[in-house]
């Protein structure tokens, strides 16, 4: 579960490949394109342009590189060639990425063309309530402290969290202990150490909480039918706070 500082090095390297991935995204125009084409534009770039291995393909018989979960789609959606992305879309692309053997996970929410003013609420509060976790990081907090930053903030904004899925440790291995859940009380659960290195990542519902799996075994959907957001980052604990391992160079830097 603790990581050396050298390791943590390594998973920064890691992080900060995976960064780019999103920065070659923010640049692409998503309306029109299908889920599968966004697939096969990540593992290119992440194999060819980065040199690493998308470490989601081949886990848990799992063929692709990616999550990407649109509208109210929560979390787990499967790319495919028919699904198309148009105007007034949101979406989520989960994405991971191994290097010299370390793994890094994190995700962001995109908004297609001119999307309505509560999607675009829902999404900045997503993103907020993701900060709100991050920063209650430090040694000798507890996991209950970062839950409940998350669900404080989202609640307060009419918001819902997801229940059932949540953050995990990671390293050699994608998902490792410890469980991190998205809501919580303060100062219960798991105390935070140095060292410690997982991932943080809310998914914010408007209207109820709860959800449901499709068919394919993968896609998780609201059962209400309502927009979820969400947004990862790899987190590591360090002797006075957090360092985000995946932060964007678009984010302003917030290692302490």
């Amino acid at each position: 579960m603790i990581k050396s500082p050298q390791e943590i090095a390594v998973m920064a390297e890691a992080g900060r490949l995976l960064a780019a991935v999103f920065t070659m995204l923010d640049g692409v125009d998503f309306n029109g394109m299908t889920t599968m084409q966004v697939n096969d534009m990540v593992e290119d770039y992440i194999v060819n342009n980065l040199k690493a291995r998308p470490a989601s393909k081949g886990q848990y018989n799992y063929e692709y590189v990616l999550n990407c979960s649109i509208n109210e789609v929560v979390c787990h959606g499967v790319p495919s060639n028919d699904e198309v992305m148009k105007n007034g879309d949101i979406v989520n692309f989960d994405i991971t990425l191994e290097k010299n053997g370390y793994i890094a996970d994190s995700s962001k929410t995109y908004m297609i063309g001119e999307v309505s003013g509560a999607a675009k609420r829902l999404v900045r509060t997503t993103y907020e309530a993701l900060w709100r976790g991050i920063k209650a990081v430090r040694p000798g907090a507890t996991l209950g402290d970062i839950g409940f930053a998350i669900e404080k903030h989202a609640k307060k904004n009419g918001y819902t969290v997801v229940r059932e899925y949540c953050g995990h440790g990671i390293g050699r291995e994608m998902h490792e202990e410890p469980n991190v859940m998205h809501f919580g009380r303060p100062s219960h659960g798991l105390k935070l150490r140095e060292g410690m290195v997982f991932t943080i990542e809310p998914m914010i519902n408007q209207g109820k909480h709860t959800t449901v799996t499709l068919d394919d075994g993968w896609t998780v959907v609201t059962t209400d039918g309502k927009l979820s957001a969400q947004f990862e980052h790899t987190i590591a604990v360090t002797k006075t706070g957090y360092q985000v391992l995946t932060l964007r160079p678009d984010e302003k830097p917030n290692a302490k």
